[in-house]
């Protein structure tokens, strides 16, 4: 079994099973995945991953990290598999038929464990968070502080981010049946707008699609796990799960017969949720899905 089929399994039996791994609401407290040693955070898939374990702590680890730290893991605990990419240098010509030279990714996987299954490593001190902002008022600076932001239109009962308008859609607030909700279609939309030619630019966003389509599943999925990136940093409860779980459901047949379409997709979720927020990404930080 490769690392597509491996993750792919993991997120088809949490679906199934009525979890939505991308739908998992973060609070402040647990924030988001992080390996204790490197204190790198975890990215791409790895953040529903690791999120869906249902540990108290975000502290993740290696067993050989446990074991340099002077601890152990609990009989019977299971690991939990992360991704990340290796890069390979391509400088054989034989095997390079078109002659470029260079590294080409190579996906790997490993496995870690959370602090709560292990013995003998003491707990960190609690981050002190100083925020004076609530969670709304955070989902709205996130909103403000987009860079190249489309103009939001409110009104009518349809969400929609239109390419060729770069404009998004939304009704208005108060007939969301909560604010988290209303956040989180924004949020959605928003992701959505990350892949016009004046931002990042995404292929199902430049080129026309129809509905059902792949390319239109695989940027819904995008969308929506973007979305759950964005309501995690924004640190709002989200209670949308029954609503959204029919919708859901329907991307297992594209998840059954695509092996990458989950990996590919949640790395561009993650793009675009990193563009909106500003944050440093791109090539360079491609193997930071390691954290290790």
């Amino acid at each position: 079994m490769n690392v597509y089929e491996i993750i792919n399994k993991r997120i088809i039996d949490l679906l199934e099973r009525g979890t939505i791994p991308w739908k998992k609401p973060w609070n402040v407290a647990n924030g988001i995945p992080v390996n204790l040693v490197s204190k790198k955070e975890y990215r791409g898939v790895n953040v529903f991953m690791l999120a869906c374990q249902q540990y108290g702590s975000p502290y993740w680890m290696t067993f050989k990290q446990i074991k340099e730290k002077g601890g152990y893991v609990r009989q019977g605990e299971k690991a939990t598999p992360v991704i990340f990419w290796k890069w390979l240098d391509r400088n054989d010509a034989d095997d390079d038929p078109e002659g470029k030279n260079g590294k080409v990714p190579l996906l790997r996987y490993y496995n870690v464990f959370n602090l709560e299954q292990t013995e003998g490593i003491p707990i960190p001190e609690p981050e002190v968070i100083n925020n004076p902002l609530n969670s709304i008022e955070k989902a709205e600076q996130i909103i403000t502080g987009m860079p190249l932001k489309p103009d939001i239109y409110h009104g009518g009962n349809k969400a929609c981010y239109s390419p060729s308008q770069d404009t998004i859609h939304l009704p208005n607030q108060h007939s969301f049946l909560s604010p988290e909700e209303y956040y989180c279609t924004a949020f959605h939309e928003l992701i959505h707008s990350t892949g016009h030619t004046s931002r990042i630019g995404r292929k199902s966003i430049l080129e026309p699609t129809y509905f059902g389509s792949h390319e239109y599943s695989k940027e819904e999925l995008v969308a929506e796990m973007g979305a759950a990136f964005l309501c995690g940093y924004a640190g709002i409860e989200q209670n949308t799960l029954e609503n959204s779980a029919s919708y859901i459901q329907g991307w297992l047949k594209v998840l059954k017969k695509d092996m990458t379409l989950l990996v590919h997709a949640s790395a561009q979720a993650q793009k675009g949720a990193d563009y909106i927020l500003k944050r440093k990404g791109g090539e360079e930080e491609v193997t930071d899905c390691m954290a290790a």
